[in-house]
């Protein structure tokens, strides 16, 4: 993995390339006029549960603290003030509790995070020599000592008022306990869910929403665990990883995940079917790209992010053809497979590259 970069040149590249425009994007806005409290808060008006890192400088470091965890609709204030203007970091993540993967809301400044627990770093050069994993932060300008506003969203266009109900309908999915409309607006489907909860865990009617939401969160990550198919990179190198499994009568091929050293990523979030599914996974080192050895089963592919129903005639349909690892049969729908070091070998093929 490469060394994380040093904070004097990326501080440089903040005030002279414009880089703020570039990272904020549709995903963070920054507001130091709203009306929030003293201090630099993080708003999520988006319709998960987030847990959220900040990066602050100090002197010629970057001093990295997490998690901070906000739930749907809700700000919190993770700097206190005064604040010190210039650059500051964030980075962002869904709940595990959440299905789909997890969503991360990132920039192009690399700083270790410890994903496990609750941290806080200065700038360490190499996040593998201190146990740690490397994630992509986005910048902030705060401009302001007293008050600062970041406000995370996502695709979805929620407001104050809509983003704190859906993400109450998403985790009532997320959980199992129902599959209800996630739109904004709590109606009578989504009360009874609610009510059908409680009763079903001898909860009183007279909790909050902040408490129902945490009880749900527990329930839907705990739902997770058991289910799903799971990629464990045990190397010393971030890989790209993509899988391939059956899917209905057919086929379906899909990647590419980029999974950090000793990192893992849930690639399937559903019960897995009682079948083989297959692995596809490659390392961009200095010295050439690594594929996963012993692969046999061949399906369609891109270079950049896929998915493919079918793996037949690739090149007709203008993909390209890759050969997959066979797995283990899933137990009780669930799969994890470990990428090692030793599974790897040299691909004679050049490096063509691959969108992230």
């Amino acid at each position: 993995m490469a060394p994380v970069r040093s904070f004097h040149k990326p501080l440089l590249r903040f005030f002279f390339g414009g880089l703020l425009s570039l990272f904020l994007g549709a995903t963070l806005s920054t507001n130091a006029r709203a009306q929030t409290e003293n201090g630099w808060s993080v708003c999520n008006q988006t319709s998960m549960i987030v847990e959220v890192s900040t990066g602050r400088p100090s002197g010629s470091n970057v001093i990295v603290e997490g998690w901070s965890r906000i739930r749907a609709g809700e700000c919190r204030v993770l700097l206190a003030a005064p604040l010190n203007t210039g650059p500051h970091f964030i980075y962002a993540r869904s709940s595990r509790a959440h299905r789909s993967g997890v969503r991360e809301w990132t920039g192009d400044y690399e700083f270790c995070v410890d994903a496990q627990g609750s941290f806080s770093v200065e700038s360490p050069p190499n996040c593998v020599a201190m146990g740690l994993e490397a994630r992509q932060f986005q910048p902030v300008l705060i401009e302001s000592n007293r008050r600062w506003k970041t406000t995370l969203r996502e695709t979805e266009k929620w407001t104050e008022k809509t983003s704190a109900p859906a993400g109450l309908q998403r985790l009532l999915n997320d959980a199992g306990v129902s599959k209800t409309k996630i739109d904004g607006y709590i109606g009578r489907r989504t009360r009874q869910a609610i009510r059908e909860f409680l009763s079903s865990k001898d909860l009183s009617t007279d909790l909050d929403d902040d408490q129902i939401v945490d009880y749900l969160e527990q329930v839907a990550i705990e739902r997770a665990r058991n289910l799903g198919f799971t990629i464990c990179n045990r190397t010393d190198e971030a890989t790209w990883t993509a899988i391939a499994r059956r899917r209905g009568e057919g086929w379906e091929s899909r990647g590419w995940w980029r999974i950090e050293a000793g990192a893992c990523e849930r690639v399937i979030d559903e019960e897995l079917l009682a079948a083989r599914h297959y692995v596809l996974a490659e390392i961009e080192s200095d010295a050439g790209r690594k594929r996963l050895s012993g692969a046999t089963e061949e399906f369609c592919i891109t270079r950049s992010k896929f998915a493919i129903l079918g793996r037949d005639e690739c090149g007709k349909k203008f993909f390209d053809q890759e050969k997959f690892v066979e797995t283990n049969f899933p137990e009780n729908g669930r799969l994890v497979y470990e990428l090692f070091d030793r599974n790897f070998e040299f691909s004679e093929k050049p490096d063509d590259g691959r969108a992230g």
